[in-house]
């Protein structure tokens, strides 16, 4: 049985990446993963700076190579094929992943594929995980991170068909720009969900406030956050006397979590029923998101029990490169001979993307 090996590269926005999969048996494992976050130097700024972003990239890239490498116990000699987020993304920050992947796979001369940063996240379900394609397709994705929140139908491998997506505000977006409103620090996400559970730990709390959930009853399957993360702003300016109250904080950031939560369930399981999936999955930095993976998990459990739902580790689930080595297995296992050897020749044409289309 083949066993394809793989060097992957991701460097999409501020998180420098490099791992070593496998795909044996239908299944990937990770047999390295590096990660180097930028997060500690990019807070200050309340975001990513693409070009100081860059300038990080240029630095770890190699070493994180190395390491990765390294950690695995091989050599480029073991490596079959290389493999690269094109994007979508930062053009500043792909262009370094880019180029550390086309100058490897010339001087080692391996094939090199692109790969979708999306279609990396929805493949970071199958890590670890046996697909078996009879039985995961057709499958449902929700994608929620903080570029996009999509719902995606898979009837195959690689085939994607869009259902519905954000038509303003990404959730991810959402929940960091919220976090700015109420004084909380970048990523806006953990923030967020760590005042949350103190509001729901707090027994002398503020009385709990009501925000919006907006497009939760309309008929198609798109999003829209705008309009919540404007009513938290309106809210506040309302009570610049609570702006400094822990409580208050915590019960905003309870109401907010739980707002976006409520849509994202309620879009879902309308897909579900609409389209019947064999396969539930949850794709995108917001995966991590604990309250959305246990409310998930209790929505297909109790209304759809012949539904499979699968969410990817905690430790795939943010960016890393063993999601894009992930989807590039199966890509690459997917090709003849021939499309592998015109990967190999064709390695230098590859450029990065910031509106890749998936």
């Amino acid at each position: 049985m083949p066993r394809d090996l793989m060097l992957a590269i991701e460097s999409t926005c501020d998180e420098t990446a490099a791992a070593i999969v496998r795909l044996e048996g239908g299944t990937v494992s990770v047999l390295s993963s590096v990660v180097s976050s930028q997060v500690e130097l990019h807070a200050k700024y309340g975001g990513v700076v693409p070009n100081l972003a860059a300038r990080e990239h240029v630095a770890h890239i190699i070493p994180v190579i190395e390491e990765t490498l390294a950690r695995a116990q091989i050599t480029k000699d073991t490596i079959d094929a290389i493999a690269v987020t094109q994007g979508p993304g930062l053009i500043p920050a792909l262009l370094i992943g880019v180029s550390a992947a086309k100058m490897l796979a010339a001087i080692w001369k391996k094939p090199l594929l692109g790969i979708h940063h999306i279609e990396g996240h929805i493949y970071a379900n199958f890590i670890g995980k046996p697909l078996d394609p009879i039985h995961a397709f057709p499958l449902l994705a929700l994608v929620v991170s903080g570029g996009h929140t999509q719902l995606l139908l898979m009837k195959d491998h690689f085939t994607y068909e869009i259902l519905g997506e954000t038509r303003d505000d990404a959730a991810g977006e959402a929940f960091d720009k919220v976090a700015r409103i109420l004084g909380l620090p970048y990523p806006g996400g953990p923030a967020i969900a760590k005042r949350a559970e103190n509001h729901t730990r707090n027994t002398d709390k503020l009385p709990s406030y009501v925000l919006p959930r907006p497009m939760i009853d309309s008929p198609d399957f798109d999003f829209s956050f705008s309009g919540l993360k404007t009513a938290v702003l309106y809210l506040s300016k309302a009570t610049p006397d609570l702006q400094k109250n822990e409580s208050f904080i915590d019960a905003v950031s309870h109401e907010f979590q739980e707002a976006v939560v409520d849509v994202l369930l309620a879009k879902t399981g309308k897909a579900i029923e609409a389209y019947a999936p064999k396969t539930v999955i949850i794709a995108g930095g917001v995966s991590a998101n604990v309250r959305l993976r246990e409310r998930m998990d209790s929505l297909i459990a109790d209304q759809f029990p012949h539904t499979r739902f699968i969410m990817p580790e905690f430790q795939y689930s943010l960016d890393n490169a063993a999601m894009i080595g992930s989807a590039a297995l199966f890509r690459y296992a997917g090709m003849t001979e021939k499309g592998r050897e015109n990967s190999k020749k064709s390695a230098l044409s590859i450029h990065p993307d910031a509106n890749l289309a998936l």
